[in-house]
């Protein structure tokens, strides 16, 4: 089976490196997306042979990587596709855990969660203010009903790859991939993963721009 690693990535030369390490050390096909990147992050990541390096001329944000990233595994026979961070806030051993319910039960698409089992540190602003609200809007706006509402570490067969076109260019694709697994009844499963948190977060800036993404491209339709 192919088995695709995409990760989107922007000016992250400080932790690439070592995601990159980890992975490398698994049996998957790696292909990062550089999102236009101003620093070194293309630099660090061609110094690696078994991984694919892509680069937006222009900056288009995370969801639009992630579909360019998807397109190109797709074109290579990928049979499965994980998306995953270059910041180093995920585990790689974690992987398997996230690819277990497809090759095993069946399922079209895996959520990873930081909200089960496992404890991510999550610090409290997001916590107790924007993970609500997200949960909020997705359960009313896009009737998805998760633990996690924003998670950008999931797994996905080839054909729900093929079907799920991501539009939402910045981070409300998040919100996006799961609306449309919900709308096409896809068998959905999350998984506990763990999140590693460097630094504080989206502010309450990002957060609302989310939202307002979600509520525009509801409204537009």
């Amino acid at each position: 089976m192919n088995i695709f690693v995409v990760i989107p990535a922007y000016n992250e030369e400080e932790r690439i490196r070592q995601v990159l390490d980890d992975l490398s050390l698994l049996p998957y096909k790696i292909v990062v997306v550089d999102d236009a990147s101003v620093d070194k992050t293309s630099e660090i990541v061609a110094t690696y042979p078994n991984v694919v390096l892509l680069r937006h001329r222009l900056n288009r944000d995370q969801g639009a990587a992630l579909q360019t990233g998807n397109q190109y595994a797709l074109a290579r026979g990928a049979d499965l596709i994980v998306h995953f961070d270059a910041d180093g806030q995920f585990l790689s051993k974690e992987i398997e855990e996230v690819i277990q319910p497809i090759l095993e039960g069946n399922y079209d698409i895996v959520f990873g969660s930081r909200f089960l089992e496992k404890k991510s540190d999550i610090p409290a602003f997001k916590k107790k203010i924007i993970f609500p609200l997200a949960k909020l809007v997705n359960r009313v706006f896009l009737g998805i009903k998760t633990s996690d509402p924003q998670s950008g570490f999931r797994a996905m067969t080839r054909e729900v790859a093929e079907r799920i076109q991501i539009e939402q260019d910045g981070k409300a694709h998040c919100s996006e991939i799961m609306a449309k697994a919900f709308e096409y009844k896809l068998k959905i499963k999350e998984v506990p993963i763990t999140v590693i948190y460097h630094e504080f977060g989206q502010s309450m800036g990002h957060g609302f721009k989310i939202l307002k993404d979600i509520l525009f491209s509801k409204i537009s339709k």
